[in-house]
């Protein structure tokens, strides 16, 4: 049985909703454990005991949410040069580009020494007055749909050992 490890952070859902569509399709992979949990939540065991990872955060300020950056900070050196080749995918729910915040796990995984097995998946709000930004999101059924293709092949990629 391998372990797909998804880890979020979500102020206004969207996050969440991406993470929960990416999940959904991952658990219809047969051998495949599915374990979703919020960043502040998350530690160096929940990391070392993953076979893949999928990191979903939003863009804030057009970076990786605090809380994200602290999930990684508290567990960077305690699985460093212990993941190697361990594979990897990242969502990003952005209310302009998301590409900042892409580039940094991007950064963050290489350090790792992760495998990125799927381009980065960004999902645009185009949230952009302080209203749209604090709002709950509602993340549309054609970007959930993509969220749920990369948690399946992600887990599919896992359960047949292709990484």
């Amino acid at each position: 049985m391998k372990t797909l490890l998804i880890v979020y952070h979500t102020m206004t859902d969207g996050t969440r909703q991406m993470a929960e569509a990416a999940a959904d399709a991952a658990r219809g992979q047969q051998g495949v454990e599915v374990i979703v949990k919020r960043a502040a939540d998350t530690g160096p065991d929940d990391v070392l005991a993953a076979d893949g990872y999928l990191f979903a955060t939003p863009e804030n300020l057009a970076a990786i949410a605090g809380i994200m950056k602290d999930f990684f900070d508290r567990c960077y050196y305690p699985a460093l040069d212990r993941l190697n080749g361990r594979p990897y995918a990242t969502m990003i729910c952005a209310g302009s580009d998301g590409q900042n915040a892409l580039r940094q796990v991007e950064r963050i995984a290489t350090g790792w020494r992760l495998n990125p097995v799927a381009p980065g998946l960004i999902v645009c709000t185009h949230a952009q007055t302080p209203e749209q930004i604090l709002a709950t999101k509602r993340i549309p059924a054609q970007d959930l749909a993509r969220c749920a293709e990369l948690g399946e092949g992600l887990a599919a990629g896992l359960a047949l050992g292709v990484f």
